[in-house]
């Protein structure tokens, strides 16, 4: 495994004067996968369901449950969001195992894009249940004195987001990277399911962070309108 400068990306490709690197063309290939599975795993779901689909179907039960312990009413609102970043981020680490490849999320640009995705859905949340109004006057609560406070603490939130995953991932190839290339092939396999192992577990701690921020927004602008968080989900078909 090569161990580079994780504030620089090599370039993969040029398509026009845009310059592709390695780290985006791994974030396709994750998400071709990703898609790929999502479509092969649900093209025959049923009313009896076999073992995949049971799987699954406890998959998203279990991560329903952590919906609904942080946000009141119906987690289906929530589930695509937080089970994308989820599966996206655990599936992203651990493709260090492939030859060559460092993950995505060791690269400072993918650890931003991710949290800046959390951060528009929460104030997307926010400004959809209290308007627009009425969110920036969150801002004030529980005195105006608190506004410039809390408008630094929803920029440190999310950069402490990004810079705790990009952390934790690119430390554990460092690691990796330097005992392979000193001890051999064989040494690190340790390592590399212990790096594995903490890979799917900043993927759970991110996806458990995200859904903390959004509940903070959809919760506190729920309090007044409890029908806003029990509104159920349309059936889709």
């Amino acid at each position: 495994m090569n161990i580079d400068n994780p504030l620089t990306a090599a370039v993969a490709f040029r398509i026009g004067p845009v310059d592709i690197t390695w780290p985006v063309v791994t974030t396709w290939g994750v998400m071709a996968v990703l898609g790929v599975g999502a479509f092969l795993a649900t093209r025959r779901l049923s009313l009896r369901p076999g073992r995949v689909q049971a799987a699954l179907e406890m998959v998203v039960e279990v991560l329903d449950g952590e919906i609904a312990a942080a946000i009141p009413g119906n987690p289906g609102r929530f589930r695509g969001l937080i089970g994308t970043l989820l599966l996206f981020i655990a599936c992203a680490n651990a493709s260090s195992l492939l030859p060559g490849v460092e993950p995505p999320t060791a690269h400072l640009e993918t650890d931003a894009a991710l949290a800046a995705v959390v951060l528009v859905a929460g104030l997307v949340w926010g400004i959809r249940i209290l308007g627009l109004r009425g969110w920036l006057a969150t801002f004030t609560h529980p005195t105006w004195v608190m506004l410039p406070l809390n408008l630094v603490e929803q920029v440190t939130r999310h950069f402490s987001l990004m810079v705790r995953l990009f952390g934790n991932v690119m430390s554990g190839v460092f690691v990796v990277g330097i005992v392979s290339a000193l001890a051999g092939l064989l040494v690190p396999i340790p390592l590399i399911a212990l790096d594995l192992l903490t890979g799917a577990v900043q993927a759970y701690i991110f996806a458990t962070l995200a859904l903390v921020f959004i509940g903070s927004a959809v919760n506190e602008a729920g309090a007044g309108d409890p029908s806003s968080t029990d509104t159920p989900e349309p059936p889709h078909g």
